[in-house]
């Protein structure tokens, strides 16, 4: 059983800084892409940023040169450090991440979401 695990959401004023965490835990043997996705209410869930296991990174248009995504595999964990917010960046951000586990192989497992509000 894998469970990923967001953490690090909270309103934030515009202008402010906040870094999500996402913590892989289960019968892990290699953890491949990681993803960061946001929902806003009313819009569709949108990819934010992807970092591969080589540490390789993409952004989504909107948040390049803001939001930075990292990971650190000894400990099965991935970062989204997000700077300059703005309102529009209220969402709930999801965590995804493509993992093989001992038995099953390779899967896509999602976390539950941390509300980033973004509000004066």
């Amino acid at each position: 059983q894998v469970q990923l695990v967001e953490s690090g959401g909270g309103l934030v004023q515009p202008g402010g800084s906040l870094r999500l965490s996402c913590a892989a835990s289960g019968s892990i043997s290699a953890i491949y892409v990681m993803s960061w996705s946001r929902q806003a209410p009313g819009k569709q869930r949108e990819l934010v940023a992807t970092i591969t296991s080589g540490g390789s990174t993409n952004y989504a248009d909107s948040v390049k040169g803001r939001f930075s995504i990292s990971r650190d595999n000894a400990k099965n964990t991935g970062y989204l450090q997000m700077s300059s917010l703005k309102p529009e960046d209220t969402a709930v951000y999801y965590c995804n991440a493509a993992i093989r586990t001992g038995v099953s192989g390779v899967s896509g497992y999602w976390g539950q979401g941390t509300q980033v509000t973004v509000s004066s």
